[in-house]
């Protein structure tokens, strides 16, 4: 777990309950001042390399930030047409890069008039569509994959484990590829990290290398997809653009960078408030009106805990295990410590959720989408959603007039 220092850093030495005590609960706060922290970082990095960064929208799309990001970064990258669609409008004046699994063919079009790249995941998408997508006057990319693992304990974060859907072997491509299907072809992109250092880049680099060296020339540019902690206290930076330098020198391609975490680190919270306490077996469990099933599902997904501003997670005075008011029996968050006890209607404040909660929520249960708010660089606070009932009941069924 990242020091509590740098999780909540962005709220200048005040309480959480200070500064959030009079939402209504649960609720998501996105810093707008994390956020520019982040994105001059980034643009760092760009202005010393040469390469261009983008905000993939799967892990932060909250748009409403998108002016100000747009300050830091070449564009956004989408996972398909709604995301590409998303990109192009909230951040018109940059470059909009798209990568699927799988394209449907009633949605290619679409997703070529919103994109400047397109990226296939196979020889055979891009056999169907590298002309189309010429005809257009996109840039035409390929998904590899290096086949080189650098994941350990997140098996489903793994894009090389075996039988992975993701990026052609280079076998396959040896077995596919023909000079007609390669004359569409511009770049490459491989994304293989997951919350890393740059370490396991450059290890990553060198098996791409290995790989696609002879390929590599003959390309235009190369996406090294996302997955780059790059703002990170901890990251290696400088490791980065080391990397980032010898593969422009070395094949002369340009280089892009897609990574979501790293644009929003640190920039979210989530509050939420104790609704009971009970017990069972010994263990006290607050239940809380925040849900991890619901509103922060990657915590079940990852599965991790995320930090929580005033508990201890190895040993205290006090333990709890924090839950949501669902009926899955595993909306569980986590256990934690506090050196005093908790008591029913008491604010909790966990860090680092502006990254895959949003995004990810849902309304099981019939549970209400918690609202967004904005913590403004000059520190005010203000409402940027109003969820209700209807954005449950118009997921299920026809509207009556």
């Amino acid at each position: 777990m990242q020091e509590k220092r740098e999780i909540f850093e962005s709220l200048g030495g005040e309480l959480p309950k200070k500064v959030f005590g009079d939402l209504p609960t649960p609720c998501y706060v996105i810093d707008e001042s994390a956020l520019a922290h982040n994105g001059a970082i980034l643009r760092g990095v760009q202005d010393r390399t040469g390469a261009k960064i983008l905000l993939a929208q799967k892990a932060f799309s909250n748009y409403d930030f998108y002016p100000m990001l747009s300050q830091y970064l070449a564009g956004t990258e989408a996972s398909g047409l709604y995301e590409a669609r998303l990109g192009k409008e909230e951040m018109p004046d940059k470059e909009v890069h798209t990568f699927c699994g799988a394209y449907k063919q009633e949605d290619i079009q679409k997703v070529l008039e919103y994109s400047d790249h397109i990226v296939f995941n196979s020889v055979r998408q891009l056999a169907e569509w590298g002309g189309l997508a010429k005809q257009y006057g996109r840039s035409v990319g390929l998904r590899i994959n290096p086949q080189f693992s650098t994941q350990e304990g997140h098996a489903i974060y793994d894009p090389c484990a075996a039988g992975s859907r993701l990026g052609v072997s280079r076998d396959e491509w040896n077995k596919q590829m023909t000079d007609e299907i390669f004359g569409n072809l511009d770049g490459l992109h491989f994304h293989t990290l997951c919350e890393q250092n740059s370490d396991d880049l450059d290890s990553t680099l060198r098996a791409v290398e290995e790989k696609w060296g002879d390929i590599l020339p003959k390309m235009k540019w190369l996406n090294m997809g996302g997955g780059h902690h790059i703002t990170r206290h901890d990251y290696d930076i400088d490791l980065l653009e080391k990397n980032i330098k010898y593969a422009i020198q070395k094949w002369g391609v340009e280089v892009y960078l897609e990574p979501g975490e790293a644009v929003a680190l640190n920039a979210g919270y989530f509050v939420t408030r104790v609704l009971d306490i009970v017990e069972n077996s010994g263990i006290k469990v607050a239940i809380l009106d925040g849900s991890a099933a619901c509103h922060m599902p990657d915590v079940i997904e990852m599965p991790y805990m995320p930090p929580l501003y005033g508990a201890i997670t190895e040993s205290g005075k006090y333990c709890y295990r924090l839950g949501g008011p669902t009926c899955l029996a595993g909306d569980v968050i986590g256990d934690y410590y506090f050196d005093e006890p908790l008591q029913v209607g008491d604010m909790l404040c966990f860090g680092d959720m502006a990254i895959y909660t949003t995004c990810k929520n849902n309304t099981f249960n019939g549970m209400p989408l918690p609202n967004i708010w904005k913590k403004s660089l000059g520190g005010k606070i203000e409402q940027l959603t109003d969820f209700g009932y209807d954005d449950f009941k118009s997921r299920l069924g026809k509207q009556k007039a």
